[in-house]
């Protein structure tokens, strides 16, 4: 559906080179909800620009549905962007007009029919749970009802795109779920393929199939989520990890651990959905010669799968330690030796 190919674009910042984008390539299949991660300044929005082709690269190339942007004129990027929808962080909508009137701009830019355009704005204010709200003012709503107005204005046109740029940078926890969850629906219900970009790693880890990490421009891991998720390889992908799954030993327990006096070692233990189908942990405790600590645990959900996070700490002979991690191995977990900081 979405096909970068060994993007770079470069911008002129004074006297200053700005890399945007440094060889980027990204492939996004029809039916997934797509996320792209990073900090400010990683190339998130560069790279979204590209697809609706508000900013041309420099050196590879963009197809969009089968098509190939730098080959269409502008009758033919016109006609194609009506497939592709954006929803934006601060909903651009026209504040002094009315909730209709907004979802309506797409249609009435396109030389929609009168009663096409009518219909059609129910439909999609219907979909979004605003059919009451019509004919009230967008400056009367609150964030998250601007929000589904933004929404419904992409839909307008029936796209089989959805661009979300930061779309629930702008809102409380409690509204940016329920925009998520709408976002899901539109997925699923209307076949909508979505390309979203996001500095949340809760965004990725609520909605998103696939994800890609970005950092200085580049694309440095990308997968799928729960592949992301389970074993993060670069270290900027591990920070927004932890935002969401807490793998780091509690402060208070590393003063204990370091103090230990007896020979220890620290296991990170990750279990993905029902690949341990067997008590793990209850099997090391029963193990001779090995203590078995539980330091932290977690539990998240992703992809409709569950992800448990323990840290162990276990104490005894090497060899009792060797085999305890062998047995670990072999039930499927996956398992990293932690490091205690001095």
């Amino acid at each position: 559906m979405i096909r970068i190919e060994h993007a770079v674009k470069t911008f002129a910042e004074g006297e200053q080179a700005v890399h945007a984008l440094r060889d980027v390539s990204l492939h996004v299949e029809k039916g997934d909800i797509y996320g792209i991660v990073g900090f400010s300044g990683a190339g998130k929005s560069t790279l979204l620009r590209l697809v609706n082709g508000l900013e041309k690269p420099d050196q590879g190339s963009v197809t969009v549905a089968g098509q190939e942007l730098s080959a269409l004129d502008k009758r033919g990027l016109m006609q194609l962007r009506r497939k592709i929808g954006m929803v934006f962080q601060q909903f651009n909508l026209l504040e002094g007009k009315t909730v209709g009137h907004n979802v309506s701009m797409p249609l009435l830019l396109a030389g929609a029919p009168k009663e096409e355009i009518r219909q059609r704005v129910r439909e999609v204010l219907r979909f979004v749970e605003l059919e009451d709200k019509e004919n009230a003012y967008v400056s009367q709503l609150s964030g998250g009802q601007k929000q589904r107005v933004g929404i419904a204005r992409a839909l307008a046109t029936s796209p089989d795109i959805l661009l979300c740029d930061e779309a629930t940078s702008a809102l409380d926890p409690q509204t940016t779920e329920a925009i998520l969850l709408l976002l899901r629906r539109v997925n699923r219900e209307m076949g909508v393929t979505i390309l979203l970009i996001t500095h949340q790693m809760q965004v990725i880890q609520m909605i998103c199939n696939k994800v890609a990490v970005m950092e200085y421009g580049k694309i440095v891991e990308e997968g799928q989520v729960l592949e992301v998720f389970g074993t993060p390889r670069e270290e900027v992908t591990r920070r927004f990890v932890r935002t969401v799954i807490n793998d780091q030993i509690p402060e208070k327990f590393r003063a204990v651990v370091r103090l230990e006096e007896r020979n220890q070692q620290v296991e990170l233990l990750k279990f993905i959905g029902d690949q341990v189908r067997e008590p793990l942990i209850a099997t090391l405790c029963r193990m001779e010669g090995l203590e078995v600590n539980i330091l932290g645990a977690t539990i998240q959900e992703l992809q409709g799968s569950v992800m448990s996070v323990f840290i162990l700490q276990l104490i005894g002979e090497d060899e009792r330690i060797l085999q305890a991690e062998e047995r670990i191995d072999q039930a499927g977990a996956l398992r990293e030796r932690m490091v205690i900081p001095a």
